[in-house]
């Protein structure tokens, strides 16, 4: 059996290309009038984008205060391994 590297999290970001924000943003049906940028890969988005009647019937996950395993795996990687799982299983998901 053949043992692969583990990929630090540093070397795992800089192997992939980054997409502006607006980009993004287009993908998710978001006009760039509703973005708050903070740089070319970053921004905010203001609350009254909020479906109130989509919460009401919608699940959270909150993912807070956990300890990182000894591989450095925390609270952010959980997180986009949620999200990956859910969009991989045809889930309407987005991460915040």
């Amino acid at each position: 059996m053949l043992k692969q590297k583990t990929m630090t999290d540093i070397s795992i970001a800089r192997s992939v290309e980054l997409k502006p924000i607006t980009e993004i943003a287009r993908q998710l049906g978001l006009s760039p009038d509703h973005l708050n940028p903070y740089g070319k890969y970053k921004a905010k988005l203001p609350l009254s984008l909020i479906d109130d009647k989509k919460v009401a019937t919608s699940n959270l996950i909150l993912v807070s205060a956990i300890s990182p395993t000894p591989a450095g795996e925390g609270k952010t990687t959980t997180s986009i391994g949620l999200t990956q799982e859910s969009y991989w299983s045809k889930d309407n998901c987005r991460l915040a």
